[in-house]
């Protein structure tokens, strides 16, 4: 690199750096959500709270600034990769350096400490015990949403960490348009899953019969083994260690294969992202997803789009009989029924697909309300019991099938859960543009062909990393940006025959 790219070559070392760090912290997160003993925690508490804020501190260095300006007043070409990268730095650097580095250790321990506790109340499915660890969690990220700051509300703040541009504003109304029109769709399409009892596809699926025919599956679409692995959590999850390294995690269910196939499917998906990335751009924005609403664009797509269709059911149906001799009793369309019946039930990644999103919904308003202080973290259960009957019809009756099944509050993911709905309007919306590019899409899946559906994502999608904003992504990938419409319709055609 020449001279006059001095600067951008010591910012670049910077963030390098700073991945070690990152990276180092992602594999002990990892380890805690895996195979760590619980005596450990204390200590890795430590661990990961230094090294958060050993992270913080060495991007948000007046150093880091300097360089920053240097770097902009370069000139680079509006469309060169440096121009992305600086372009992204310095936002993500102007974020950074309005949270005190006390606040980043702070928050990594309390974290790391409500975690496990989340796990054992989950466990007992007693609200009690995650309660004070919740309390800390909201507190200290009402003060990470002052320190960002914000127009309307709080809750920007936090949304804008995972969807750039993206207010409580703005997904109100969206969600408000979404609710009825799932409701209207879930009345008929209960109907037509009236006769399919529960349990329809339940039997005996050991887990290594499981665990075999996952990675077969996981193998076909895409995801790579030689740089990546699949363990078991109590909530599944997709976290990459490092290039070449994209852990996947599920649980199982000796009774029901289907939730951890399609545990694995989604974290695929993740997965399949995150190993599409481009791995000299690794710890730099133009190898980093762009979104947590594109993310789960991809794991919903290949969970919903492709691995609950017909074709899917009818091309897999004679591997999955040689791994679960039972599933033999059941024809290719009688499992596709089963794995998409519609009921409401109490588990958001258990649900089918045209109540996914009112799960969502809950959550959003829950959190919006707790970051504004409208609701208190001690009324959460009753609120969320209260809000669940109104808008599925079942009466909670354990807080593990309520407000403790999901863990990303313990983990201080709040502003997270409007992402797994733009994640389905993203992935119609992908789906229905990659069939329109390939007349020979919907044939080819149902060869088990998924080579030119992943490369066109990869293309589209993966190998972009951050050089646009979500949104303009979204555009150049479909030619129109993120709306409800296509959802809705996919859902209207699949299950109400619309």
């Amino acid at each position: 690199m020449s001279a006059e790219f001095a600067s951008y070559r010591q910012l670049r070392q910077r963030t390098r750096e700073i991945s070690f760090l990152t990276s180092s912290s992602a594999a002990l997160t990892w380890d805690v959500e895996t195979y760590m003993p619980p005596k450990a925690l204390a200590f890795r508490a430590e661990q990961l709270a230094y090294l958060g804020s050993a992270a913080h501190r060495k991007f948000t260095a007046k150093k880091v600034g300097a360089l920053l300006t240097e770097c902009e007043q370069q000139g680079f070409a509006a469309e060169s990769d440096e121009a992305a990268n600086v372009r992204e730095w310095r936002r993500h650097y102007d974020r950074a350096t309005k949270v005190p580095p006390r606040l980043v250790e702070k928050m990594e321990r309390i974290r790391t400490h409500a975690r496990e506790a989340w796990k054992a109340a989950r466990e007992q499915s007693q609200f009690r015990l995650f309660k004070p660890h919740l309390q800390k969690v909201v507190d200290l990220t009402r003060q990470m949403a002052d320190c960002w700051g914000y127009q309307e509300s709080p809750y920007d703040a936090l949304v804008e960490g995972y969807e750039t541009g993206v207010t409580a504003s703005q997904l109100r109304p969206l969600f408000a348009t979404l609710r009825p029109a799932l409701g209207a769709v879930l009345g008929v399409a209960r109907e037509r899953s009236a006769g399919l009892a529960e349990d329809f596809l339940h039997g005996h699926y050991p887990v290594a019969a499981q665990q075999a025919f996952n990675r077969k599956v996981a193998e076909a679409i895409g995801f790579d083994f030689a740089a990546g692995r699949v363990d078991t959590t109590t909530h599944p999850f997709c976290q990459t260690l490092g290039p070449g390294d994209c852990r996947l995690t599920t649980r199982y269910d000796e009774r029901n294969f289907v939730q951890s196939l399609y545990g694995v499917l989604h974290e695929t998906g993740h997965g399949m992202y995150e190993q599409g990335l481009v791995p000299e751009q690794y710890g730099t924005p133009l190898g980093s997803a762009v979104s947590l609403g594109i993310h789960e664009s991809q794991s919903r797509l290949w969970e919903n789009q492709v691995g609950r269709s017909p074709a899917f059911w009818e091309h897999w149906h004679p591997v999955a009989c040689e791994h679960f001799p039972e599933l033999k009793r059941f024809s290719p369309a009688q499992i596709s029924a089963g794995v998409n019946r519609v009921a409401p039930s109490f588990v958001r990644v258990e649900a089918d697909q045209v109540t996914y999103d009112l799960h969502i919904l809950l959550r959003f308003e829950i959190e919006v309300q707790l970051i504004e202080g409208r609701l208190k973290v001690a009324d959460v259960p009753a609120f969320w019991n209260e809000e669940f009957e109104k808008m599925f019809g079942l009466k909670v009756t354990r807080d593990a099938d309520g407000c403790l099944q999901d863990i990303h509050w313990s983990i201080g993911l709040l502003g997270y859960f409007p992402t797994y709905t733009l994640g389905n309007l993203n992935a119609a919306q992908l789906m229905r543009r990659a069939g329109q590019e390939n007349n020979s899409l919907e044939a080819e899946l149902a060869r088990g062909e998924y080579d030119n559906l992943r490369q066109w994502l990869r293309g589209k999608i993966h190998r972009a990393g951050s050089r646009h904003r979500p949104q303009e992504l979204m555009q150049l990938a479909t030619l129109e940006p993120t709306q409800s419409t296509y959802h809705l319709e996919y859902l209207r055609k699949k299950f109400a025959g619309a």
